[in-house]
């Protein structure tokens, strides 16, 4: 039986970590007089599994930080923990910190600064500070992560996220600015409008989200990517959100439903048609290709007793967005402006007829224009010089 685990009350959820109840169990035999050789290499294989070998401290001290636990997530929600709470909390860091005397003498595992440091400069009042961090930051996987998918009734981060940014995507100016200054004022907690992003394919509507997204992600801006299919459970992930002091974006890629779609609903009731879709801290943001993201056919106006009203029916729901913006398709000057600016960001010194042949023909053999199919010409041709081959396809 593990003793130092067993009292520690808030921070308990920490003897999952390989590291930290190696640690405690080390620590265990050295306080009993007894150092167990086996117990202090199960230590240091646990450490360098997880790369934690320049600072065990330090690793410890991320794992307090980033645990979700009552006290973290009462100091998120409401930024006021009672004080058998605070004192419980405090109790197990300090049990914790007590496990590093054990390894003064492998400096190698114990370098760092005091554990209530915690890597963050919280300066006198450590108490007070710990609190106001949750509330600023959120707990547990809030963090350190900024993006998150919806999975089994959870979010789970997403640790490969798009580095893409709005000096990267060329033209369509004055679709970025709307959609720059409907975040911006998202994030400064002014009125904004869920967004409906629509246009022909590769036209950069998902990469204008990404990279509008990343403008604004170092003040706390998180990002949900929902698949499509998974729309049916936007009230559960807005309720999942609603109580944290931060703002999310629900990301939904590529968008578009039958008349009949059961997801229907749930999308209309989310984009704020009643009161349980209803979240201050939330903006829903979809791309489609198409305006009306509900299939139209001809055998519904046929069929239908009252068409215009069936026509309402199927647009009101991208009507609910509030703001749309239409990314329209490429013409070949706007591709050719395209494929120069990149190919100038490459630093590619083509002459300028011969590029835009090369890229002219690329648009014919690929199946046409856009700001995709530039960007996949401008690299192919990056690739092609940087590795000396002739630029041939």
């Amino acid at each position: 039986m593990n003793k130092i685990i067993n009292s520690l009350t808030v921070l308990r959820g920490l003897e999952n970590d390989g590291v930290f109840s190696s640690l405690t169990e080390y620590s265990e035999s050295v306080y009993e007089g007894n150092p167990s050789e086996e117990k202090f290499n199960d230590l240091a294989a646990a450490v360098y599994e997880c790369g934690a070998e320049s600072s065990v401290r330090a690793y410890i001290q991320k794992l307090i930080l980033t645990d979700e636990n009552a006290f973290s997530v009462c100091c998120t929600r409401t930024g006021n923990p009672s004080d058998y709470l605070k004192n419980a909390y405090l109790k197990d860091v300090a049990t914790i910190e007590g496990l590093f005397a054990c390894l003064e003498d492998c400096n190698q595992f114990c370098s760092g600064e005091d554990l209530k440091t915690f890597n963050v400069d919280f300066g006198n009042n450590f108490e007070a500070n710990i609190v106001q961090f949750y509330r600023r930051h959120g707990y547990g996987k809030f963090i350190y992560n900024r993006a998150f998918t919806y999975e089994d009734g959870a979010l789970k981060p997403i640790t490969a996220v798009s580095s893409t940014t709005l000096d990267q995507l060329k033209d369509y100016e004055n679709e970025k600015t709307i959609i720059k200054n409907n975040l911006s004022d998202f994030v400064n907690g002014l009125p904004f409008s869920n967004m409906l992003l629509y246009g022909d394919k590769g036209t950069g509507k998902s990469s204008t989200v990404h990279a509008t997204f990343n403008l604004f992600a170092g003040g706390g801006l998180k990002i949900i990517e929902v698949d499509k299919r998974d729309v049916v459970n936007l009230i559960d992930i807005k309720r999942l959100v609603a109580e944290i002091p931060l703002r999310f974006i629900i990301f939904i890629d590529d968008i578009s439903f039958e008349e009949d779609d059961e997801r229907l609903s749930t999308l209309k009731a989310a984009l704020e048609g009643s009161v349980s879709g209803a979240v201050g801290n939330v903006m829903i943001i979809a791309t489609s290709n198409r305006r009306h993201i509900v299939k139209e056919s001809f055998s519904d106006r046929q069929n239908s007793v009252h068409p215009s009203d069936l026509l309402e029916e199927q647009l009101s729901l991208s009507d609910r967005f509030g703001l749309t913006v239409m990314f329209s398709s490429t013409d070949k000057p706007a591709y050719l402006s395209i494929v120069r600016q990149l190919a100038a960001d490459q630093n590619i010194s083509l002459e300028s007829d011969r590029l835009s042949a090369l890229a002219e023909r690329w648009a014919i053999l690929k199946g046409g224009r856009s700001p995709r199919r530039a960007k996949q010409f401008v690299d192919f041709v990056y690739a092609c010089i940087k590795s000396g081959r002739a630029i041939e396809f």
